[in-house]
């Protein structure tokens, strides 16, 4: 019992070190499109809703889908890191942005073509042309941000994270005068902002290659450019495939969201409240991402490592620092619920409406910050393809249909709609609740130990 006591604080202490600079990178990240999008608004309504629309459909069909590829390395770098297999970090991540690089190909064509998808999807033909226009623009930072997100969980796995907060929180502020300069200072009006996103992307990019080349810490995991990383692209994509659905499910479905609200009764308020409840859900998912960011770099550090019991440690004190910031954020939402809708517009209809959806959202995101935990459990283990099976079935096969017959059958509307992803995360958590107690820790660290030719487990480990 005083181990036990001993080890929780000092495994508390590991992630919370970890957790607390990774928020304010995925802050960093999220501002790009954020502010491009702020400086659009003061142009025109169509150029907003242009460079919107474009929004949500490239973040559906690229950065999402780069995303989900990536955190395949959550697996790979983290359990080789912890088995001390440093060079094949380097050559993990070398594959990885590979693949990444060749999956860019396909997206740009589609992004290149936009109107005539977004035509099929009964979307305003006005609104479609400029749609299609920005997200041509945008489309020299996708190699940069597959890049990027590799590199990211190079460094993660490393434990190395400040230096990707000063180049993010730097790449924040570059984007912020780029935008300024090309939008407002030389007329380029919606394709600057488009512009200075590329610019960013690639900015932040170059400056972690810098570091990872000129750094003593990357010395040992990045050796130079192999030949094996050709040989593992297959292995690469077995467990990418998996996580690009993980994710993908899931972040679709709030795409799916929008356009259902845009069939309901009184469409432009719909639309609205919607649109500020997930931008809601959106901004206090931060807090818990960087929670998960740091337990899947704990879990797959010691999986790798061979210490089982090290490892179920890590996922209890991950669940735990995971419920602790539910519980405040959902504090939080309920003592602003009655003046929170006035942080995103002035019109009292919408004001009111989002009054009503604040409870609702509350919950949300008190269930996403525990999903949110278990996403970086499932990374960590190499879970990914049971973690597509559980998206699939919970927002595919309950929390969409729910959705759709509160909202459209019952005339709930937006809270409907919100009530189908409370049930799809709520389905989540009990889940994956249910694999992670009966997981054999034992196993897993062996099955980490053929994954990366680590040392597997030590005898003192094991649980007597």
């Amino acid at each position: 019992m005083g181990l036990w006591k001993k080890a929780v604080p000092e495994e508390a202490k590991k992630q919370l070190w970890l957790a607390g600079p990774m928020i304010f990178v995925c802050v960093f990240q999220y501002s790009l499109q954020l502010i491009s999008l702020m400086f659009v608004g003061h142009l025109d309504v169509l150029l907003l809703a242009g460079a919107s629309l474009a929004t949500s459909f490239v973040n559906a069909t690229g950065f999402h889908v780069l995303m989900g590829m990536s955190s395949a390395l959550d697996t790979f770098c983290g359990q080789a890191y912890g088995a001390k297999q440093f060079d094949m970090l380097g050559v993990h991540t070398q594959s990885a942005m590979l693949a990444l690089t060749l999956a860019t190909i396909p997206m740009s064509i589609i992004w290149a073509y936009l109107k005539p998808i977004l035509l099929v999807l009964h979307q305003d033909k006005t609104i479609a042309t400029q749609a299609q226009l920005y997200a041509r623009y945008l489309i020299p930072s996708l190699s940069a941000n597959g890049l990027l997100r590799c590199i990211i969980k190079f460094l993660q796995a490393q434990n190395i994270v400040f230096p990707m907060v000063l180049a993010t929180g730097l790449t924040s502020l570059l984007h912020l005068i780029l935008c300024w300069a090309f939008v407002q200072k030389l007329g380029l009006g919606f394709k600057g902002a488009a512009i200075a996103i590329c610019i960013s992307n690639w900015f932040n990019t170059i400056l972690l290659v810098l570091y990872i080349w000129f750094s003593p810490s990357c010395k040992t995991t990045w050796t130079g450019f192999s030949r094996e990383s050709l040989h593992i692209i297959p292995k690469f994509l077995r467990l990418a495939f998996p996580s690009t659905l993980m994710v993908c499910l899931e972040s679709w479905t709030f795409e799916i969201m929008v356009l259902l609200s845009g069939a309901l009764p009184d469409a432009t308020l719909q639309t609205s409240v919607l649109s500020i409840c997930l931008n809601t859900s959106g901004i206090f998912w931060m807090i818990p991402s960087g929670v998960s960011a740091a337990g899947s770099t704990r879990i797959s550090n010691e999986l790798g490592a061979g210490s089982p019991k090290a490892a179920y440690l890590a996922v209890q004190v991950t669940m735990f620092l995971a419920f602790i910031v539910g519980l405040l954020e959902f504090a939080s939402l309920m003592l602003l619920w009655k003046v929170w809708g006035r942080a995103f517009t002035n019109v009292h209809e919408v004001v009111k409406y989002v009054t009503l959806m604040m409870p609702i959202v509350a919950s949300s995101t008190f269930i996403d910050s525990l999903q949110t935990g278990f996403q970086g459990v499932a990374r960590g283990c190499g879970w990914q393809k049971i973690g597509a099976f559980i998206n699939l079935g919970s927002y595919y096969l309950l929390g969409l249909p729910f959705s759709f017959v509160s909202a459209f059958v019952f005339h709930m509307k937006g809270q409907g709609l919100f009530l189908g992803l409370v049930i799809a995360l709520i389905v989540q958590v009990v889940c994956f609740l249910f694999i992670t107690l009966r997981a054999n820790w034992e196993k897993e660290a062996n099955k980490a130990e053929k994954r990366v030719g680590g040392r597997g487990i030590q005898l003192e480990d094991l649980p007597r």
